[in-house]
Parts: structure tokens; C-alpha cells; sequence
């Protein structure tokens, strides 16, 4: 009966004693990492993996439009604007080119000729200034043929003709009718050219306007045409309507400066004029109440009556 029992004993401690070594055995294999699975077949695997990778396709991304690349002129000096300038403006800044040049050279000419004949209108004035009677001062502007001179040879001339009318008051009032025709005549030789410098100085502000208007203008077009506002763009037109403006100013300014100071000096020659037919009235008037002329009077009334 206990040989019975010692044998239903033994299954149930093979049991546990299997129990309890497999036990430790479990915890370890949690322990452990797991092992990677290897595919059996490598290539298969291979070709799966880019597939896996791959996204999966989205909507296509809008292309960018092609960037305009544009490059300012390299020569932005006055000449290089020039050359790369519209034919109309081209025109216009030849024609204020040949205006400042045409504005110079009439001062220069000007210039020149208004002060030598200041210079020797007031050299002959002293002269008359010094003379004492008309028999002197004939000597002195003797050789003589502008400025006073031609006063002197007009009141000659008139006091010839009235040898036989010496009235003191009616021989300096026809006089001063002849100097006041030769002051006239001296007057519109000296303003000669000086229309011109007004022309030009009222003219040309507006003629480099419309060189400024026709460059923009040309730049507007050039956004137009590219459908960009870029500088390159821009910027040709620009630099072509400001030198245009450049060019009338400088034509301008010089000009009417000019037209002011001749103004002045003319004026001061007329002066001049005046102060000369000053002069020789007076050694008229002089010569009248000394009784100087009446041997002219007296040839006068015989070549009358040998007639």
C-alpha cells in the first residue's frame, strides 16, 4: 500500500521539477531581444523594399515661370545714352546741341563787337569833348567813319544844306531829327543775333520736355512689351528723358543770361550814342550864336545867284 503510494508520488514531482526548470527558461527568452526575422527568399524582399519606400503620388507642383534676366547697358555715360537713344530724341538732342553751340558763338561775337565799339565811341566823345569849335573838332574826326563820326558827317551834311536857313533853333532841331535816325539805325545793328538767344532760351526748356515725355513714354512701352517692371527695363528711357532735359537747360540758362547782359551793354551804347550827339550839339549851338557859319551863308546865296 505505501510501495503504492510512493509510486503515484513520482509522476507528480517529474512534473514539478519540469515546472519549476522551465521557468527561468521563460524569463531569460523575455529578457533577450528578439532575433530578426530573415526572409527565406532575399531577392523578393529586395524588390519589395523600394515599392514599400516609394510615396504615393501627389498632385503635380506648379512649375515656376522662367525668371526674366535682364542687364542694365554697361555705358550710361551722355554719349552711351546717345547712341542707345529713339531716333526722335537723337533728334532733339542734336537740335539742342546745335542751339547751345549757336548761343556761344554769339556771345562771343557779340561780345567782342559791342566792347570795341564802346571802346572807341568813348575815345571819340573825349575827343569832342575837347574841341572848341566845329572847324576843330572836323580835324579831329577826320579819317573818322563810325559812331560819332557819322553824327558829325549827319550835322555837316545839314548845316550845309541850311546855309541860307541859319536859324539857331530850326538848324539843331533838324540835327537832332538826323541823329535820332542814326541812334535808331546803330541800335538794330548792335541787337542783331540777340533774337536768337531769346528764341533759344524761350524755346529750348520745352524742346528737351519733349525729349523727357518721348523717353518715358518709350519706357512704358518697354514695361509693356515685357510685363515686368524691372530696372533694366526702366531705366534706358529714364536716362535718355533726363539727359534730354540736361541738354535744354544747358541750352537755355546760358542763353537767356546772355540775352540779359546784352540788353545792358546795348543800352549803354545807346547812351553813348546819345551822349556823342550831346557833344556835337553843343559845339553847334556854340558855333551858331558866334556867328561861324555865316561865310557858309554867304557861298550859299552866291552859288543861288549864279544859278
Amino acid at each position: 500500500m505505501s510501495q503504492n503510494r510512493q509510486y503515484a508520488r513520482r509522476p507528480l514531482l517529474a512534473a514539478l521539477l519540469v515546472i519549476g526548470l522551465s521557468l527561468p527558461e521563460a524569463g531569460l527568452a523575455q529578457m533577450s531581444p528578439a532575433a530578426p526575422i530573415v526572409p527565406a527568399n532575399p531577392a523578393s524582399a529586395n524588390s519589395s523594399a523600394p515599392a514599400a519606400a516609394t510615396p504615393a503620388p501627389s498632385a503635380p507642383a506648379a512649375v515656376p515661370a522662367p525668371e526674366i534676366l535682364l542687364k542694365l547697358p554697361r555705358d550710361l555715360s551722355p554719349w552711351g545714352m546717345f547712341m542707345a537713344a529713339d531716333i526722335v530724341v537723337k533728334a532733339v538732342m542734336i537740335g539742342l546741341v546745335f542751339a547751345s553751340v549757336l548761343t556761344w558763338t554769339i556771345w562771343f561775337a557779340k561780345a567782342i563787337e559791342l566792347m570795341m565799339v564802346r571802346r572807341r565811341m568813348q575815345a571819340m566823345i573825349d575827343m569832342l569833348s575837347q574841341a572848341r569849335s566845329w572847324s576843330d573838332a572836323s580835324a579831329r574826326m577826320k579819317g573818322l567813319d563810325d559812331g560819332p563820326a557819322a553824327l558829325f558827317r549827319a550835322a555837316d551834311a545839314e548845316l550845309r544844306l541850311s546855309a541860307d536857313a541859319l536859324s539857331p533853333s530850326g538848324v539843331k532841331e533838324r540835327i537832332a531829327s538826323r541823329f535820332e535816325r542814326i541812334e535808331a539805325a546803330a541800335g538794330r545793328q548792335m541787337i542783331r543775333g540777340t533774337g536768337i538767344l531769346a528764341t533759344i532760351g524761350a524755346t529750348a526748356p520745352f524742346v528737351g520736355l519733349f525729349g523727357t515725355v518721348w523717353g518715358i513714354m518709350n519706357s512704358f512701352i518697354g514695361i509693356s512689351k515685357q510685363h515686368t517692371t524691372n530696372l533694366a527695363v526702366v531705366a534706358p528711357g529714364i536716362a535718355e528723358a533726363l539727359l534730354a532735359t540736361a541738354l535744354g537747360l544747358v541750352a537755355a540758362i546760358p542763353a537767356v543770361v546772355m540775352y540779359n547782359l546784352f540788353s545792358r551793354w546795348i543800352a549803354n551804347y545807346r547812351a553813348l550814342h546819345a551822349d556823342a550827339a550831346a557833344e556835337i550839339l553843343r559845339i553847334v549851338s556854340r558855333d551858331l550864336d558866334r556867328g561861324a557859319f555865316e561865310h557858309r551863308s554867304a557861298d550859299r546865296r552866291r552859288a543861288v545867284a549864279a544859278e
